[in-house]
């Protein structure tokens, strides 16, 4: 027995589509291709931009398996038809080149030394900037981001004379000294931040289970620094192995050049500049870059994320 009431139109699956054909096909319908659409556009333009940044590296690592009449001739070349390995031979085995062995064993250890000494020192400043009160912390921090302001440039002759002063001209020690106060004050403030991100309730947590500060401190918070100090790492890394004005008036001698230094070698005022061995030699200079990157890649990206989350 039918209930509704009298005059009233019985609604049918008829009628209901009716409708819908009349008002048209709803919003939410028409959403996903659309959105579809857009991620396409994003798609090709990521792959745009991608392949812009990576053309010159193309173009570097190209040109050094190319012989040199081939560089210098009119034809372009975007792949080695034929390939050789004299560019690097010349870049790292000629005699009256500045040698590269040497060069290479400078940045590695000036490198090494900045990034270690910068890691403990940065660490250490960082955890007192945010988990310690004490007098003149506001000026300490405060420093910290005028230092950051003054180019290094401004300070060549300066530096030059304290390092002639104290007899340190061409050792490791006096470069690993300038960049490691190059790099401090921004290790410390990026740090900071990372610090200020790990809850001190977490450390209160442990001590009340039985933990002693220090040890509450690296059983439980240190752990969660990890990803912080690899991303910082990873600028100490570069600012130290890429630096070139410092390295260029405090390193003078041929045998204590760094790499970016001996780079500029390739080219001379009274000679025409061998593009395959300078492209061999840029080749060789970016090789450990590309190896540090791949061994710390997933730590960096943890921790650029997990500065920018607050616990």
């Amino acid at each position: 027995m039918s209930l509704a009431p009298a005059g009233a139109v019985p609604v049918t699956a008829a009628t209901t589509a009716g409708t819908t054909a009349g008002r048209g096909a709803p919003p939410a319908r028409r959403r996903p291709a659309r959105r579809t659409v857009a991620s396409v556009g994003w798609g090709v333009l990521a792959l745009l931009v991608s392949a812009a940044f990576a053309f010159p590296v193309y173009w570097m690592v190209s040109t050094s398996f190319l012989p040199t009449d081939l560089i210098s001739g009119p034809e372009l070349h975007l792949w080695p038809d034929e390939p050789t390995l004299r560019n690097y031979d010349t870049a790292i085995f000629r005699q009256e080149r500045s040698p590269f062995l040497p060069a290479l064993g400078n940045s590695l250890q000036v490198t090494f030394l900045v990034l270690v000494a910068s890691m403990v020192l940065a660490f250490l400043g960082s955890l007192a900037l945010t988990r310690f009160r004490f007098r003149g912390r506001r000026a300490f921090v405060l420093s910290i981001l005028v230092v950051q302001m003054i180019p290094g440039e401004a300070m060549m002759i300066t530096v030059f004379q304290l390092v002639d002063t104290w007899q340190l001209l061409n050792t490791v020690v006096a470069l690993g000294v300038v960049y490691l106060a190059g790099v401090l004050p921004f290790t410390i403030w990026t740090l900071r931040g990372f610090v200020n991100g790990v809850p001190v309730e977490l450390e209160e947590a442990a001590m009340i289970d039985g933990c002693s500060r220090p040890r509450a401190f690296w059983k439980v918070t240190f752990p969660l620094l990890a990803p912080g100090l690899v991303a910082t790492g990873v600028f100490a890394f570069l600012q130290a192995w890429n630096e070139f004005m410092m390295a260029l008036i405090i390193m003078t001698r041929p045998e204590s050049m760094t790499l970016p230094v001996w780079l500029r070698t390739f080219q001379q005022a009274t000679k025409a500049t061998d593009w395959g061995a300078l492209m061999a030699g840029s080749v060789l200079v970016a090789i450990p870059v590309v190896v540090f990157f791949l061994l710390v890649q997933g730590r960096m990206t943890g921790g650029l994320v997990s500065g920018a989350v607050k616990g």
